[in-house]
């Protein structure tokens, strides 16, 4: 799937997406930048509840597909422009992490 299909098909907000042809391969939730780092996968979509810049640069280390922020919180203004700048997805959801996970995991991601 890619995350434009996902965007579609969950009906997400995309906030910054500057590459919605991208795959997506699993999924990883968590909120600790270190456990991001450490545990998730390349071409991973990331539920955090974390909107700053740093969600970015992690995001660009572990090569994530995208950035899903949950239940409703917002994005830094700093985080859109470098995520814009730098090619990160950042997406949206009013959905909490365990029901958008969920949902992921019946679709087969």
């Amino acid at each position: 799937m890619t995350a434009k299909e996902l965007v579609e098909k969950f009906e997400l907000e995309v906030i910054a997406g500057p590459n919605l042809t991208v795959e997506i391969d699993g999924a990883y939730c968590g909120d600790l930048l270190s456990n991001v780092m450490a545990r998730a996968e390349k071409s991973n979509l990331w539920l955090t509840v974390q909107g700053h810049q740093n969600v970015v640069a992690v995001a660009l280390l572990v090569e994530i597909s995208a950035v899903i922020l949950v239940e409703g919180f917002e994005y830094d203004e700093q985080a859109i422009q470098k995520a814009e700048a730098k090619g990160v997805n950042l997406l949206k959801s009013s959905d909490k992490c365990y029901e958008l996970a969920a949902k992921l995991a019946a679709s087969g991601i």
